[in-house]
């Protein structure tokens, strides 16, 4: 029996409006051109429970959340969804392309909300064990740039109606992220023009996807001559 090629996980982050929706849109066409299977999520949500803890989580309400109230539910939207829609299809080879992923937790409930990395990084063992993305696109540009652009869609989840300054915190602990791992991110400035942007995307995913051929490849052959 063949051996099955892992699927490549990517991720696409960055804070409100630096355009991770028109350009995963983008991301699809490329993959689908090359043949690789694919799907596309999300974070919070992906599946039917995860995207019930997403609306607890986004939905503006009169009550105050508790920052670690939000931390525990965005780990356990991850739990769901890793569990139901990431891990099997990553093992059937299937690429899994989602909108954002435990970065944001760091810059968002790290960074933003202030709470420790080092327990971020608990949760994160306890609930994907050693699953990390494969590469991830990082969609920076300057806030006020991006908070212009979310604004301009209409009504405001309740992290985007979130001041400034923590959307600097958020930027901040992406790019510390970043500098962490410099070899599974790409950053992408997307306060320039959309064409340059995508060229940036298409570079970036060439590499990945010349990989992700070559193994099969191999094994496809390896197959034949077993």
């Amino acid at each position: 029996m063949t051996e099955q090629v892992r699927g490549r996980f990517i991720t696409v982050e960055g804070t409100e409006g630096v355009g991770k929706s028109t350009n995963i849109a983008f991301i699809q066409g490329l993959l689908s051109s090359a043949g690789i299977e694919h799907i596309v999520t999300r974070e919070p949500g992906g599946t039917a429970l995860a995207e019930e803890i997403r609306n607890v989580l986004v939905v503006p309400r009169e009550e105050p959340m508790c920052e670690l109230t939000e931390l525990l539910l965005v780990f356990a939207a991850r739990a769901q969804h890793l569990q139901s829609l990431i891990e099997p299809n990553l093992a059937k080879g299937i690429w899994v392309l989602c909108d954002r992923f435990t970065d944001a937790t760091f810059a968002y409930q790290g960074g933003g909300r202030g709470l420790s990395t080092a327990v971020i990084g608990q949760l994160q063992d306890l609930v994907q064990g050693g699953l990390r993305p494969d590469c991830t696109l990082l969609l920076d540009a300057p806030v006020d740039v991006g908070m212009a652009r979310a604004g301009a869609r209409g009504a405001l989840d309740r992290f985007e109606q979130e001041k400034q300054v923590f959307f600097e915190k958020v930027r901040g602990a992406y790019l510390e992220r970043v500098a962490q791992e410099p070899d599974r991110f790409v950053v992408v400035d997307a306060s320039t023009d959309l064409q340059v942007v995508q060229d940036s995307i298409a570079k970036a995913l060439s590499l990945q996807i010349d990989s992700h051929k070559a193994a099969s490849d191999k094994v496809n052959l390896d197959g034949r001559h077993g």
